[in-house]
């Protein structure tokens, strides 16, 4: 296998369309009916968290988080992340996973969330959060429901429902 010239960058709005395409192919439309989704809808990606990965000027992946309110407090909740079908494998990923958890941690943020393939997610240090202990605003999977603590015990000091962070103007 050869070596890819991979670039990670911060996601830029000119990325917007080839994102979207990449979100089409890989999740398909039933993406819109996703409580993660849903629970993003409306709410912007945080720029500071969000990057996309290039191969030349070709958009082979992207990673977004989105600000929440988690319990009443503010955490994160990290997806899509997606790699072009034809880069899998290739750790692209898990470069991607790596630099925004770097990101979030810098910018102290102490919560990571996602719904997620718990063993992918694993080697990064997403754990199940136990079930009721946060409610999302629609159905998922409880053992998909996973969550990264970037300052430890913070998870067990969050309980109640999980909703789009909205900053007040």
């Amino acid at each position: 296998m050869t070596s890819l010239p991979l670039t990670i960058r911060h996601e830029l709005p000119a990325d917007a369309a080839a994102i979207e395409r990449l979100h089409e192919r890989a999740f398909g439309p039933g993406r819109f009916a996703r409580t993660a989704f849903r629970l993003r809808e409306g709410v912007p990606p945080d720029a500071n968290l969000t990057f996309a990965a290039h191969v030349g000027t070709f958009l082979v992946g992207s990673i977004r988080v989105t600000p929440v309110s988690a319990g009443g407090s503010t955490a994160l909740m990290l997806g899509p992340l997606t790699v072009d079908p034809a880069f899998e494998g290739r750790g692209i990923g898990a470069a991607l996973m790596n630099r925004s958890i770097e990101a979030a941690r810098a910018a102290g943020s102490d919560l990571i969330m996602l719904v997620g393939d718990a063993p992918y997610y694993a080697r990064f240090g997403f754990r199940p959060i136990p079930p009721g202990q946060l409610v999302l605003p629609g159905p998922a999977d409880p053992a998909r429901f996973l969550a990264l603590e970037l300052v430890e015990g913070v998870l067990a000091q969050r309980k109640g429902a999980v909703m789009a962070y909205r900053q007040s103007v």
